[in-house]
C-alpha cells in the first residue's frame, strides 16, 4: 500500500548548505533501495517535505527524521493513502526558492512568505505540486 507525507520543521542550524546536501544525498542512497520518492523545500530555516513508498518504509523514515538532529519543531502536516506517486519522478527532488514567485506562495497563504507553519498540510501539497509544474524541482535524482 502506497502513502504519502507530509512533514515541516526547522533547521537547527539555519545556515546549513552542508545539511541540505548531507540529507539530500542520505535520502538519494536510502530512497532508491527502499522504493521512496519524494521532494524538499526549504527557506528561512524551514523543510518542507514529502515522501511516498509503501507504509511501512515511511512510516520507519518519518520516525527516523523525527529523531535527526538536524531537525526540530517537526510536525506532520498530511498523511494519506495514494494510487499513484505525484513526485514518482524524483529519490528527492530540491525546491529552488531561489527562483521562487512571491505570487505563487501568496496564491496559498495570508502573506508571500514561505511558512508552511501557517497553512494546511493540504495547501502545503499543493504548493509543492504548483512548484513541479512550474519547474521549480532541481535535483531529480
Amino acid at each position: 500500500m502506497l502513502v504519502r507525507l507530509l512533514y515541516v520543521s526547522r533547521a537547527v542550524d539555519k545556515d546549513c548548505a552542508k545539511a541540505i546536501d548531507s540529507i539530500l544525498d542520505t535520502s538519494r542512497a536510502h530512497n532508491l533501495g527502499n522504493g521512496i520518492t519524494g521532494v524538499l523545500c526549504y527557506g528561512g530555516g524551514v523543510f518542507l517535505q514529502a515522501i511516498e513508498g509503501g507504509r511501512n518504509a515511511v512510516n520507519d523514515l518519518y520516525n527516523h527524521i523525527v529523531a535527526d538532529p538536524r531537525h526540530t519543531d517537526v510536525v506532520l502536516l498530511h498523511y494519506e493513502e495514494i494510487t499513484e506517486r505525484r513526485f514518482g519522478g524524483w529519490t528527492m527532488g530540491q525546491v529552488n526558492l531561489s527562483r521562487l514567485n512571491t505570487s505563487i506562495v501568496l496564491k496559498y497563504s495570508e502573506r508571500p512568505e514561505f511558512d508552511p507553519y501557517g497553512v494546511s498540510g493540504r495547501v502545503s501539497l499543493a504548493l509543492l505540486e504548483e512548484l513541479m509544474a512550474t519547474a521549480n524541482i532541481i535535483g531529480r535524482a
